[in-house]
């Protein structure tokens, strides 16, 4: 390994939240999962979340998903109470997106505890189930005509909020020096 792809490994590791995460529940369109993917790993996220009940987990490109997908974890769930009662024993707080009348703004939310997103599939949104067990539901405020944006650009947005609410309050992120370390070797492998 050369000194140079060491220390951008390093700085990637440092910036590492393993404390955020994303559920895609039946995304189907792979350059929207590949999107997604980018979008986690820019911000930092370590792990995603694969909730697939209705809808095959779509085959990704090579190219336009190799990069993130390699770098972000994915783990599955074939049911909603499955993946919530499991992030709920990691410690997560759980937001759904979901346009409801008790719909938070995005923009209220404190996303730097430990968080989950759900994002739902492009033309249903997120379950009824998922919006329901969620702990808040919430919404991105939107000014035109349109009531939502592509899920792949809603992740995006979501996910930056989050990271500026992070960098804003904490200026660090949550790995402990044994978990970059693990990380780190386990990258090395890649």
């Amino acid at each position: 390994m050369t000194e140079r792809r060491r220390e951008k490994f390093l700085q990637v590791i440092a910036n590492r939240q393993c404390d955020l995460t994303v559920v895609m529940e039946d995304i189907h369109d792979p350059h929207n999962v590949s999107a997604m993917l980018r979008s986690a790993d820019a911000v930092g996220v370590n792990e995603v979340q694969l909730l697939y009940i209705n809808e095959e987990f779509p085959k990704l490109g090579k190219k336009s998903s190799a990069t993130a997908s390699k770098w972000v974890k994915r783990r599955k769930f074939s049911a909603i109470k499955e993946c919530y009662n499991t992030l709920h024993a990691e410690g997560y707080i759980i937001y759904a997106t979901h346009m409801g009348k008790k719909s938070k703004s995005l923009y209220e939310l404190d996303l730097t505890k430990k968080a989950a997103i759900v994002f739902g599939n492009e033309h249903r949104g997120v379950s009824s189930e998922a919006a329901k067990l969620a702990d808040e539901n919430f919404l991105i405020p939107m000014a035109g005509m349109i009531q939502s944006l592509n899920v792949s650009v809603a992740c995006a947005v979501t996910l930056y909020e989050a990271f500026r609410q992070r960098f804003l309050k904490r200026g660090d992120h949550s790995l402990t020096p044994e978990e970059k370390e693990k990380l780190f070797l386990e990258w090395l492998k890649k």
